[in-house]
């Protein structure tokens, strides 16, 4: 009867060490499914930080889009501009060169004042 008291008190100290274990197991468990959660969050939030970047970038391409366009409308103008000053300025050195002396001493004077 000894024997089995001796075994009987071997299985106790398993059974308490088992316990143990478990208990320590699921504190583990608890604090991965903590972890895995807190995880998930940081997650979420990553992935709201990235749709807010990519509509922030649409936005500033819509925004270079239109800013493109307006430079070359307003190159183009500027071409056209300048093509109708460099005809207003040869028009007025063909009048220039078609005067006579006479009226360009006349011109002369006029513009002095």
């Amino acid at each position: 009867m000894a024997a089995m008291f001796a075994l009987g008190r071997k299985e106790k100290k398993r059974i308490e060490t088992g316990e143990n274990d478990i208990e320590i197991i699921r504190q583990r468990c608890l604090a991965m499914e903590k972890e895995l959660k807190e995880s998930k969050e940081r997650e979420e939030a990553m992935r709201n930080e990235l749709m807010k970047t990519r509509q922030r970038l649409r936005v500033a391409e819509d925004a270079e889009e239109r800013l493109c366009s307006q430079l070359g409308d307003l190159e183009a103008e500027s071409v056209d501009q300048a093509r109708l000053y460099y005809l207003q300025v040869k028009t007025l050195q063909e009048q220039l060169d078609r005067w006579s002396p006479s009226q360009s001493q006349t011109a002369a004077v006029l513009l002095r004042g």
